[in-house]
């Protein structure tokens, strides 16, 4: 089952997710054609989605979820897809959620509909951190931004044509979000389940911290000059 013009279809970036991956893609396909976007792993991670249905983009090596997001974009946007729906590859999302998201979107709630997870339902650690970052986001970007890291998202045809991120790591997704909201697009948010497994953790505290701190900066600032550098 492979996209074709007018279609909803999915986007999964990933890397290093041999472990989960099929299961993901086969969960989705039930709902949307599946592209992979292989972001340089080394552990058969693009095999495993090919094997498991999916049509598979390759990054030879790893450029970050901020690069593979936009090799997503470009892609579907040059099909002329109707939407795309970005989905995390490690199962910490559930494919059974996507016609919410697609419901969401034809109701006309939105340009991009993100899921919005429930941050009590969290680790402790991780439960500090969105609720500090997404405060912190809310106040830089001037609107409430319930979850500012949620990767399960559905944008529109002319937000994948409009919007591309240009830093490389997690941060990408706040910056697709001030990108949206400068470009006059309407974001909409919906509940989704908050999972978590056994997968290890890329984020770096310190650094990534750091990294989310600078990105809150930018944002405030863009805002006060209506364009992001």
């Amino acid at each position: 089952m492979f996209e074709t013009a007018g279609e909803i279809i999915a986007l999964m970036p990933a890397y290093n997710e041999a472990r989960f991956i099929a299961d993901v893609v086969k969960g989705v396909q039930e709902h949307v054609p599946v592209v992979v976007i292989d972001d340089g792993s080394t552990d058969g991670t693009g095999a495993a989605a090919a094997l498991a249905g999916a049509k598979v983009l390759v990054h030879q090596v790893n450029q970050g979820k901020g690069k593979a997001l936009n090799t997503g974009f470009s892609y579907a946007a040059q099909r002329g897809v109707l939407a795309a729906i970005t989905i995390d590859a490690d199962g910490q999302h559930d494919p059974a959620e996507i016609p919410l998201f697609i419901r969401a979107y034809r109701e006309g709630q939105g340009d991009i509909i993100i899921g919005r997870r429930n941050f009590s339902q969290m680790p402790g650690r991780n439960q500090f951190g969105n609720r500090v970052g997404t405060w912190l986001l809310s106040k830089a970007m001037g609107q409430h931004i319930p979850d500012n890291q949620s990767g399960y998202r559905l944008l529109s045809r002319e937000v994948l044509q409009t919007v591309r991120p240009t830093t490389p790591r997690f941060e990408a997704e706040v910056e697709i979000l001030l990108r949206a909201q400068l470009a006059g697009f309407r974001i909409a948010w919906i509940p989704i389940k908050t999972i978590y497994n056994a997968k290890v953790s890329h984020f770096r505290p310190l650094h990534d911290s750091a990294l989310f701190l600078r990105m809150v900066w930018r944002v405030w600032r863009a805002r006060q000059r209506g364009s992001f550098d």
